[in-house]
């Protein structure tokens, strides 16, 4: 079942089995917040048992662009374009968030960002990129990374 993030009031719902379950809600508002006060789009989640297209989208990308396998779980996930930019985003259960941002235009932005919620460590597989903080209402302290995509997807 489908769900609409609310940004104003913060719920795990969905995201109770991370141990940083907290700070993972906070990450998954953040986004909601963004998304709304930029294109005034809903940021709707779905369990990952029901997002599996999209999780495997995802994979499919991080697999094939740098030969990553995200150890952890997915919880929740969801895809969706606004303007010409289509979007996927797959929440794990150790705190990670993956995002896919994708220009559906040739020549467009294309890029997968991670971001670690707070009080999770960098997982191994992600060792080998840096990560930049910043600073959030909503989620505390973010650590964020990312890699341009350079194949078609």
């Amino acid at each position: 079942m489908s769900y609409a993030v609310d940004f104003e009031t913060v719920s795990t719902a969905g995201l109770e089995s991370s141990p940083v379950a907290a700070a993972l809600a906070g990450l998954r508002a953040n986004e909601a917040r963004y998304f709304k006060n930029k294109y005034d789009h809903v940021f709707t989640v779905e369990p990952a048992s029901d997002a599996k297209s999209t999780i495997d989208w995802v994979h499919g990308i991080l697999d094939k662009e740098r030969g990553l396998v995200i150890a952890s779980p997915p919880l929740e996930a969801t895809a969706f374009q606004v303007e010409n930019i289509r979007m996927a985003y797959v929440f794990y259960q150790n705190g990670l968030s993956i995002n896919v941002m994708y220009t559906v235009d040739d020549g467009g932005k294309r890029a997968v960002g991670f971001k670690l919620s707070d009080g999770m460590e960098v997982p191994e597989e992600l060792g080998a990129f840096k990560f930049a903080r910043q600073k959030s209402r909503l989620a505390g302290t973010i650590r964020g990374s990312y890699f341009v995509i350079k194949n078609e997807y």
